[in-house]
């Protein structure tokens, strides 16, 4: 045994972190309790949860009636796999999720979490295309960077070096086209044309690729942690649904962080009505963090087309079991009961704002931008030139370190390496209010200002 297994060995109660972030990994406080948008360690301190976990409780944290409706489904049937029994949870949830998505999304399908629904959605359209006579379909193309998930077929799809370095032996890497982004541009250039580049890339990749073998494009309409809630120009979407029109491949949205509610709107794909997507994913806040839970929406007519042809080919044990759809419903039951939604259309404004003062008074936000309740912030050492802090000295570390000294809880991530630049989510639960988000704007502010003054006296910009 090595001296680093000695340590992993003695140190079991914390092995879990230790996966993580490895031996050098910061430690952490222990939770004690959580409720509403606040934490509180063993030691009594308050956090304010600034990104809903992994942007993940749209309820925030103890909600009263989905604690309630748990605790009730618990009393009656936790789990009954679906190919022996139907339950009134799951055809509650499916009734609620295709009332609220709208037409053409009238068919979930119910797994355990966002990588889980991805998988589904990529196995379907691969169903869907030889429920069609077109058994060549096969490849989905995805945009570079993107992050869909950490299982392999997710991040076969996902655009993220590192993580194709370490697997990519393991599984059939897609096809990858850029992704739109609007902050850091070609001189002269537009984010528009930027935008009919990217469009432009897609159908050019799925000609290269042979249009006969493509089965479907996969994209976040508003951006997660890979590219910092990027969100294109309007004429991004309705290329990209012209272009898979014209090449009869599906679109599919993943929603696992934009849906839900998040961006001000139940789907985000509800802004861009002439840009429908023909599948969509979601996970996070359909759950809320009070159990895992993913899904993919489809139309009647897709699934009676695959149903048609023996079924679908793909499931887990924990397929829409009564206990997490019974959640699920009082989950999305409660964000219409405390009309949450349109609070994020309406506490994002109020974040986007406070967040543009923060750029204008911090030398290290070089951009700011997301919608509703799903923004971000971007960093960087010179905002004139738009470059980044170098890597070495990792600032997104000492930022959400420093944010915990602060009493906030940071989420973010360097996907790439840093390749396409640093930011930091800022998506508080959907419950925020509007002295909660001036709270998390003035301490973020505070934040900022010491790291960027440390930055400063190491002459790092």
């Amino acid at each position: 045994m090595n001296p680093d297994q000695a340590v992993l060995a003695k140190d079991n109660r914390g092995h879990f972190r230790r996966f993580f972030l490895g031996l050098n990994g910061p430690d952490a406080p222990t939770i004690e309790r959580a409720d509403g948008i606040h934490f509180w360690d063993s030691h009594g301190r308050q956090y304010i949860d600034a990104t809903s976990g992994p942007v993940t409780c749209n309820l925030g944290h103890g909600n009263p009636a989905v604690l309630e409706a748990m605790n009730a489904q618990a009393s009656k049937a936790c789990f009954a796999w679906p190919v022996m029994f139907k339950s009134e949870a799951n055809l509650a949830l499916s009734e609620s999720l295709s009332r609220l998505a709208g037409p053409g999304y009238d068919c979930p399908f119910v797994v355990s979490g966002g990588s889980e629904a991805v998988e589904s959605a990529l196995k379907f359209a691969r169903q869907y295309a030889m429920a069609k006579g077109e058994p060549s379909r096969w490849k989905v193309i995805s945009r570079h960077p993107a992050y869909h998930g950490g299982t392999l077929g997710a991040a076969a799809v996902s655009g993220d070096e590192i993580s194709q370095e370490i697997f990519g032996p393991m599984m059939q890497a897609m096809p990858k086209v850029p992704a739109p982004f609007t902050y850091r541009l070609e001189p002269g250039e537009t984010p528009e044309e930027r935008a009919r580049s990217a469009a432009q890339a897609l159908a050019e990749e799925i000609e290269r690729q042979g249009p006969e073998t493509v089965s479907a494009f996969i994209m976040e309409p508003i951006g997660g942690l890979a590219t910092g809630a990027l969100i294109p120009p309007d004429l991004y979407y309705r290329h990209v649904r012209e272009i898979c029109d014209r090449y009869g491949i599906l679109l599919i949205y993943d929603e696992v962080m934009s849906g839900a509610g998040r961006s001000g709107r139940f789907l985000a794909a509800h802004y861009w009505p002439d840009a429908r997507p023909d599948l969509v994913v979601l996970a996070k806040g359909v759950g809320a963090g009070f159990t895992p839970l993913g899904l993919m929406l489809a139309s009647s007519d897709m699934v009676d087309a695959v149903a048609a042809e023996g079924g679908f080919l793909h499931g887990h044990t924990y397929n829409a079991n009564p206990l997490t759809c019974a959640i699920g419903e009082a989950v999305l039951q409660e964000t219409e009961r405390l009309d949450l939604i349109t609070n994020a259309d309406r506490m994002g404004a109020l974040l986007m704002s406070e967040l543009q003062v923060i750029m204008a008074n911090s030398p290290i936000v070089g951009d700011v931008r997301g919608r509703g309740l799903l923004q971000a912030i971007e960093l960087v050492a010179d905002k004139e030139s738009k470059a980044p802090i170098p890597m070495e000295h990792n600032v997104v570390g000492q930022i959400c370190a420093l944010g915990m000294e602060e009493g906030l809880a940071i989420y973010s991530r360097v996907p790439n390496a840093g390749k396409f630049g640093q930011w930091l989510m800022m998506t508080p639960p959907l419950i925020v209010n509007e002295e909660q988000v001036r709270d998390i704007a003035s301490r973020l502010s505070k934040v900022l200002a010491r790291c960027s003054d440390g930055l400063a006296r190491d002459g790092l910009i």
